[in-house]
């Protein structure tokens, strides 16, 4: 005779059941998609603030977690806290699994922002830009226009610059709305004769015929360099809108260490390629105390920027974004919510399960 089964109470269906939705949303957050929301305008207008996105982590190849010990279905933080949520006590090294296809140019990529150093890698925080330059690439800016390899960068077709826009007249909110530019996208001069714009091309083709509008000119800055600029705006005479040419690092790329090179590279070589003693000295690169006359990467790099180039921080300011870092392909909206609205008006609803280009 078999023994009678006790009956599960309440409590403990609900725990296992639990427990299983954990375990599964982890496994599906960790091999296949992982939510994102877009929280800043350096994607506008391709992207929008309040976008909710799936990220694919199938595309380029699910990455291992690297720090293991963590709370299920969190990143830096517990939930609502300030308590890590996470021992970086083992650290396992990098390992993807194969995916559909490898970064391409003009892929939209979210991946861990690479300079916050303070993390682990796999938990640095989220950062979503289009890879202008794949690995192997020569990336130069022109007066504001990305070029790839001597040739004109495809340009996304919501891209965004700012603009000196002179007016003969204040202007209110109900204004901008008719051309779609939200409050974040515009700001008075201190002597009320205009306003700077975030705007597309085709927006201002529409503001260039309104009555109102003066004049319109893009704000490009002019060649002379800018210490915030990625790897040494001052010395090398970069800055936003007229930048490189700068090679892109790729896997197994040797280049010989001349002082050029060494003040273009050796903040990569140093920050990501996996080496403990990297100094520079008197323009000279030194690996583990011996002076290097060449180096070979290690892995693949990519450059990242964002569609609205004149409020983005992106490759220009803090450089390459390492392979290791990539977390996955931008791949469609499910949801996209408008701060300034209310109700039913908040839901952008042209925009749901709408691709990402």
């Amino acid at each position: 005779m078999s023994k009678s089964t006790k009956k599960k109470s309440a409590a403990r269906e609900w725990g296992d059941a639990l427990i299983f939705a954990v375990v599964a949303a982890s496994l599906i957050r960790w091999l296949l998609l992982e939510p994102f929301t877009i929280p800043t305008a350096s994607m506008e207008k391709s992207l929008l603030v309040g976008d909710f996105l799936f990220v694919s982590k199938m595309h380029y190849g699910t990455r291992f977690p690297m720090t293991p010990l963590q709370v299920p279905l969190t990143h830096q933080k517990v939930w609502g806290t300030e308590i890590p949520s996470y021992s970086d006590a083992i650290q396992l090294p990098y390992y993807r699994l194969p995916g559909f296809s490898d970064v391409e140019r003009n892929d939209v990529v979210v991946f861990n922002y690479p300079v916050e150093f303070q993390y682990p890698t796999d938990l640095k925080t989220n950062y979503i830009k289009r890879a202008i330059g794949i690995s192997g690439d020569v990336i130069e800016v022109r007066n504001g226009d990305a070029y790839v390899n001597n040739e004109l960068a495809d340009k996304p077709a919501e891209m965004q610059y700012s603009y000196d826009v002179i007016t003969n007249r204040p202007l209110n909110q109900d204004f901008f709305n008719d051309y779609e530019i939200n409050p974040e996208s515009y700001r008075t001069f201190t002597d009320g004769s205009g306003y700077m714009v975030f705007a597309t091309d085709e927006v201002i083709k529409r503001l260039e015929s309104s009555p109102v509008v003066t004049s319109v000119a893009k704000r490009i800055e002019k060649i002379g360099g800018n210490s915030e600029i990625f790897p040494d705006g001052m010395t090398l005479g970069w800055n936003r809108d007229n930048y490189g040419p700068l090679k892109v690092p790729a896997k197994d790329w040797t280049i010989e260490m001349t002082d050029e090179n060494v003040m273009k590279y050796s903040f990569t070589i140093e920050k990501y390629e996996g080496l403990e003693n990297v100094e520079v000295r008197e323009g000279q690169l030194f690996i583990d105390g011996q002076k290097v006359d060449s180096y070979t990467f290690k892995q693949n790099y990519y450059f990242m920027m964002g569609d609205n180039r004149h409020d983005s921080l992106d490759s220009r300011y803090w450089g390459f974004v390492p392979e290791d870092h990539i977390v996955g392909k931008a791949w469609f909206l499910w949801l996209s919510l408008d701060k300034h609205e209310s109700m039913f008006s908040k839901i952008r609803w042209s925009r749901i399960f709408s691709g990402i280009n």
